[in-house]
């Protein structure tokens, strides 16, 4: 059963739209991080990842350790907080690695867990959209790390519209 050149095409085009929006998503944060007056500095930052090694063992635990403190230092850049900021991350679950029919083909990667900063207990949760590749079905750890890093950034850009505190 070949495809037509219109389906390619089709194809092609739809592509174009899945990837377009990373790409301008990545130009929104590069802006961000180039006009940040000063980071809020990574002993503000805390992140727990407890009860994600519970859940999803390692190496998910891990590169949530490693990336959060980071992606929050940039997402908060030119903002003071109210205090410590700190973050318990208790559940990653990343969608099937294989094209799924519902979804529109994508499957639905989640995190979640509570942020206190200022004496509030906030819930947090980010969820980002996983586009099955076959390049992916051969470097597996590899794309389930970026796909963690993914939801990472978005959890940090969610976690600082909440704090809503402006900078100096």
């Amino acid at each position: 059963m070949g495809s037509s050149p219109a389906r390619r095409a089709a194809l092609a085009s739809l592509a174009g739209l899945v990837f377009a929006p990373a790409i301008l998503l990545q130009d929104a944060f590069a802006l961000q991080n180039a006009f940040a007056r000063r980071p809020v500095p990574r002993n503000g930052i805390r992140v727990d990842v407890t009860p994600l090694r519970e859940n999803a063992g390692d190496p998910t635990a891990t590169w949530v350790q490693r990336e959060l403190p980071g992606a929050l230092e940039h997402a908060l850049a030119g903002r003071t907080l109210p205090g410590p900021l700190i973050v318990r991350i208790d559940y990653l679950t990343l969608g099937p690695n294989t094209p799924a029919s519902i979804h529109g083909g994508s499957s639905p990667d989640n995190i979640s867990g509570v942020m206190f900063i200022g004496g509030a207990r906030i819930p947090v949760r980010a969820t980002t959209s996983y586009m099955a590749s076959p390049v992916d079905q051969t470097v597996i750890e590899q794309s389930n790390h970026e796909r963690v890093a993914q939801l990472v950034q978005a959890l940090a850009y969610w976690i600082a519209a909440e704090a809503r505190t402006p900078g100096v």
